[in-house]
């Protein structure tokens, strides 16, 4: 396989946390479930998001639109793509910049019963070296007048890893396994909080088909000789989360928003989320701002290095930035107008909304080989991103 070919697929790879990480504050955006014994609004959204930083720029479009048939159910669709282009501190090491797209589909459905909710969800989404397919059931139910909420969930994925310029590469396989249990309280009138367990599983080809890990070559007179060979990291991995939300609304109709995460697994990675919001409407309510700032920091896996010894320094190798130890602090801009005009007649509410993240990654081992120097001894890796997402919101 041509190199530039395999280092260019190495940081598509690197960079599907991010992707995840988009999703996940495109989906904060788009609940698809619904709160507690009420079904989704009828709705539709339009949106495009763009996250730009440490070299790689993705963007996209992503439409989600619902519907409720009888006050029963609720069917929703949601199609979501990105175009990557990418001259990342790996490209910058070894290649030339590349481009790639991924798309995804979701559909679901929810169905009331009394103060019952059972929700049906399932994704795929399909790339240039990886296949993804995930199904998942979920139910919630009210009790205590109304003021608890429980809900269950679980979802299974299965995936499909390639390796792109390498036709010999036999396809890999990934099975994925979720469960949740949430609860959800009314504490005061002004108060909400909800309180989420989470288990995941992952069986399979777990390490990138494409990166290297860099170990010191002693085959050579020169101290500072450095080579590479294949990542190879366990075929299971099994992570656990809790996480504390809350909603304070404060008299005067704003709200406080609050969230702690902590996650830990298999591997050795230890990670603490802690995220702080602020929303305040102005105008009667046609106008909403928001600021929020977050704080996310990680341990590394304990089979992760920088620079190995020697080669086949241990079983398990790996030099993922994103499995060293690292802190993420971010700052958040929101705004929301209603508009006061009906671009469509039969609409009940439009509005345009536009959020701005500015986020600060700072890594303690993960070093930038690019700029020379004594191998172990370059300087540490950091970068800034930017992620925009701008969309519009009709109720029909």
């Amino acid at each position: 396989m041509p190199r530039a070919v395999r280092e260019a697929a190495v940081v598509v790879t690197s960079i599907r946390r991010y992707r995840r990480q988009l999703a996940a504050l495109i989906l904060a955006l788009f609940p698809l479930a619904a709160n507690a014994a009420v079904l989704p609004d009828d709705r539709l959204d339009i949106l495009y998001h763009l996250y730009d930083g440490g070299g790689a720029e993705i963007d996209g479009p992503s439409i989600l639109v619902r519907k409720n048939i009888a006050n029963k159910v609720n069917v929703r669709a949601n199609y979501y793509t990105d175009m990557v282009s990418s001259a990342s501190i790996d490209v910058l090491a070894t290649a030339s910049p590349y481009t790639e797209e991924r798309n995804e589909y979701r559909l679901g459905a929810d169905y009331l019963y009394n103060k019952t909710i059972m929700s049906l969800n399932y994704s795929s989404s399909s790339e240039s070296d990886y296949e993804a397919q995930t199904a998942g059931f979920s139910i919630s139910q009210d009790f205590f007048g109304d003021l608890s909420t429980l809900s269950l969930s679980y979802a299974v994925g299965s995936d499909q890893v390639s390796q792109n310029g390498n036709d010999s590469f036999e396809e890999q396989d990934i099975d994925r396994q979720q469960f949740a249990v949430s609860l959800s309280q009314v504490i005061t009138k002004n108060l909400v909080l909800n309180l989420t367990v989470e288990s995941i599983v992952d069986e399979g080809f777990l390490n990138n088909p494409y990166r290297s890990v860099r170990h010191l070559d002693t085959t050579t007179a020169d101290p500072n000789d450095y080579s590479y060979q294949a990542e190879q990291y366990p075929n299971t991995r099994n992570s656990d989360a809790v996480a504390l939300k809350g909603i304070y609304y404060l008299p005067y109709q704003a709200a406080l928003r609050g969230e702690y995460r902590h996650y830990s697994d298999s591997w050795g990675i230890e990670a603490d989320n802690a995220e702080l919001a602020y929303i305040h409407p102005l105008l009667d309510g046609k106008l909403t701002l928001e600021l929020k700032y977050r704080h996310y920091s990680q341990t590394a896996a304990e089979f992760y290095s920088d620079l190995f010894p020697f080669q086949d320094a241990q079983n398990f190798l790996a030099r993922d930035k994103e499995l060293s130890t690292f802190t993420t602090d971010s700052i958040g801009l929101g705004v929301s107008y209603r508009l006061p005009f009906n671009f469509w007649g039969m609409a009940d509410k439009t509005t345009i909304n536009l959020f701005w993240d500015h986020m600060q990654f700072e890594y303690d081992d993960f070093r930038n080989v690019t700029a020379g120097g004594v191998p172990g001894q370059e300087p540490l890796y950091s970068f800034d991103a930017d992620v925009v997402r701008l969309f519009l919101s009709v109720w029909y």
